[in-house]
């Protein structure tokens, strides 16, 4: 896999889950998610992942290789960032700057996932 690979498939499950989210299938609400609050995506994470998707099928598309390239280490960065803060923050409505909520430990591990696969993939040889 490749960054074009990445931000495309990446790009279009943000995308998805930002949809998901606005509907009513996984969240804005734990009540309407079909995870309850296990795992929910409220309407700062919907809005969120509905503009880093939009951006990641733009560079897919448009960006050149060396752009995908450093976007998609960018991803692991900020992937990673989340992954870890969560865990310090803890549970609780808008623990993340009071925006948006990341629910323990699901969104964590998640975000820690996409930090190793974008990790990967941006610094393997093609």
């Amino acid at each position: 896999m490749n960054p074009k690979q990445f931000l495309t498939i990446g790009g279009a499950v943000l995308v998805l889950v930002a949809i998901l989210g606005y509907i009513g299938i996984i969240g804005p609400t734990m009540e309407q998610s079909i995870f309850g609050e296990a795992w929910y995506f409220d309407n700062g994470e919907n809005v969120a992942h509905l503009v880093l998707g939009v951006v990641a099928l733009g560079a897919a598309f448009l960006a050149s290789a060396g752009m995908q390239k450093m976007l998609t280490m960018l991803v692991a960065l900020v992937a990673l960032f989340f992954g870890l803060y969560g865990f310090i923050a803890g549970p609780g409505p808008a623990n993340t700057f009071g925006l948006a909520n990341l629910e323990n430990p699901l969104d964590n591990v998640l975000h820690l996932a996409i930090a190793a696969w974008a990790g990967y993939v941006s610094w393997m040889k093609k």
